[in-house]
């Protein structure tokens, strides 16, 4: 059960908007199901002699009389409404019921506490199967306006109870970090215009990918503008310095065609400029010149630095570990961004699902993850990993997200719990399409069976409470692949075995022999690295190469441009 609190300040042009026929899904039967008194309530939907502006007077009546007190000024946004509906799915409530919702949601919101004479006037209008709509004119009848502090909150604190009493799909619990969620009208723009999301959807995923591969503030702006998106900067009156920004998708414009504007935290609470900052290095650290190095290191240090943060994770200081958990958040979008093959549209799914378990209410210490998010910044900036690496991270990434909903879910965090949930689904998809290839590359280039004994021998003397499950996870001959190459590049097999399987218990994992064969793969050891990169799938040789610039890399990797077509005058329905 969904609430959606908002204000507004025409109680007469809402009322004409539930009783009538709707603006893109017909209402049928329009009706008031509960109000502040049934029998002093004028509904336009029984009775016929009921006119809107009789209802607008009724409701307005604690209005006007503080509008005469405070000498003909209304009180601002005086109008307010709440939509509530079922969740797809759920069975239809009959308007009893529905009548016990509305009436707990303006008690719960202090609209109107129950027993409360002097409280404020209110409706509540069915006009579908799965939904209502509250409203109230927001002036008790003592002139007081009604403490309506963290309203919409409360609303769904009480839904939560609703959903487990009348037995409704159980929805996750927020804790205001969410985005805003596209309104209506947005919603019907994007399906007229045959665009997949919403305008502020997609401004909010490409303004996430862009800060998560760019070095400073200044790229920042300039990448958003090559991909066509219009940037808009607000600057402080004395110091001139950018205090805020706006972001417009190409070519959605309003009824005027002027570009539709969305601050930076209207897209999502981390996204303003000052959350930003946060993360993006100063300018004078930014445009230090880089010392160009091996691609290849730039995986090794995100397989390291992922490692490093399932540690922070686990730790007990939760703002270190939500520091780690937003910079994750960049890596899955640089991932995607480096990425090529048929897995890349699960990474990219990946990146965007999490991006909602990359905040919480705990305030993130950014400066703990500084190592993942330089490491995050040069995978954006590197060629294709050779042989299983790239498998390699995101193998990493993969148990990392595993770690980010166990963690969430520990604290209570529902909706971002969720979604790295559904950012693990989509990564694990992504790690399966991308591993197959690589592993039977692998089993395919497996040494003399004299070879193999002597592997099988140093695990069961390494390994001994795992050997059995090594020995027959289907990937043991890729293993042994694996460890040939690392012997011949000079590493001892069973001190390579021990390092692989002292980082992280192999008791819980499906298939030992894969994480043994992706963790020697990460392993940074020069020699060993030589070793595996031979002839395996992928393996041409990495030759360091100048830094791409932001803007080039960004455009060449990601989505198209959205090319919105204009969108002519509509008619303003009040409300």
């Amino acid at each position: 059960m969904v609430p959606d609190v908002s204000t507004g300040s025409n109680t007469r042009g809402l009322i004409v908007y539930l009783f009538g026929p709707g603006r893109r899904d017909e209402h049928t039967d329009p009706h008031i199901v509960a109000a502040w008194d049934m029998a002093g309530a004028p509904d336009p939907g029984r009775d016929p002699a009921a006119t809107y502006t009789q209802l607008a007077k009724r409701l307005d009546i604690h209005v006007d009389l503080r509008t005469r007190e405070l000498g003909g000024k209304k009180p601002p946004q005086h109008v307010w409404h709440c939509p509530v509906r079922t969740a797809p799915g759920d069975r239809y409530l009959t308007d009893a019921e529905w009548a016990e919702v509305a009436r707990r949601i303006v008690h719960a919101t202090s609209i109107a506490p129950e027993g409360d004479d002097k409280a404020c006037r209110w409706i509540a209008v069915r006009h579908a199967d799965d939904h209502i709509h509250i409203m109230a004119t927001t002036v008790r009848a003592d002139g007081r306006r009604p403490r309506t502090h963290h309203d919409g909150q409360r609303a769904q604190a009480e839904c939560r109870k609703i959903e487990a009493e009348f037995g409704l799909r159980r929805l996750k619990s927020g804790d205001l970090t969410a985005p805003r969620t596209p309104t209506g009208a947005e919603r019907a723009k994007a399906q007229r215009q045959g665009q997949p999301v919403t305008a502020r959807h997609w401004l909010r995923e490409q303004a996430y990918a862009v800060a998560a591969a760019v070095h400073n503030e200044a790229d920042y702006f300039t990448v958003l503008q090559s991909l066509g998106i219009k940037v808009k900067t607000r600057l402080g009156p004395e110091t001139g310095d950018v205090i805020g920004y706006s972001l417009a998708a190409p070519g959605d414009t309003n009824a005027a065609g002027d570009p539709v504007w969305y601050g930076g935290s209207k897209l999502a609470p981390d996204l303003s400029i000052n959350r930003l900052r946060e993360r993006l290095p100063d300018q004078d650290v930014a445009d230090r010149p880089r010392q160009v190095v091996d691609p290849a290191q730039a995986w090794h240090r995100a397989a390291s630095a992922l490692h490093a943060t399932h540690t922070a994770v686990d730790s007990a200081n939760d703002a270190i570990a939500q520091g780690h958990l937003a910079a994750f958040g960049d890596v899955l979008h640089n991932l995607a961004l480096t990425t090529h093959g048929p897995h890349r549209a699960e990474l990219r799914a990946a990146a965007v699902a999490f991006n909602r378990a990359r905040r919480s209410a705990i305030r993130a210490d950014h400066q703990a993850a500084t190592a993942l998010r330089e490491a995050a910044k040069e995978l954006a900036y590197a060629s294709h990993a050779p042989g299983g690496l790239a498998v390699a991270v995101l193998f990493a990434a993969l148990h990392l997200a595993r770690a980010a909903a166990h963690w969430h879910a520990q604290r209570g965090h529902e909706q971002q719990a969720s979604a790295a949930e559904q950012a693990l689904h989509h990564l694990q998809t992504g790690y399966e399409q991308a591993a197959a290839p690589v592993l039977t590359e692998l089993a395919r280039s497996t040494p003399r069976q004299q070879t193999a004994d002597r592997f099988e021998a140093a695990i069961r003397r390494t390994i001994p409470a795992q050997a059995e499950r090594i020995l027959t996870d289907p990937a043991w001959p890729a293993l042994v692949t694996t460890l040939a190459r690392a012997e011949s590049a000079g590493h001892h097999p069973r001190q390579l075995l021990a390092q692989a399987a002292a980082e992280r218990d192999l008791d819980t994992v499906e298939h030992p022999a894969q994480v043994l064969i992706w963790r020697i793969t990460a392993e940074p050891n020069k020699r060993v690295q030589v070793a595996l990169r031979q002839g395996t799938v992928g393996a041409a040789r990495a030759k360091p190469t100048p830094r791409t610039s932001s803007t080039t890399l960004i455009e060449q990797n990601m989505e198209p441009n959205r090319v919105l077509p204009q969108d002519g005058p509509r008619r303003r329905i009040a409300g």
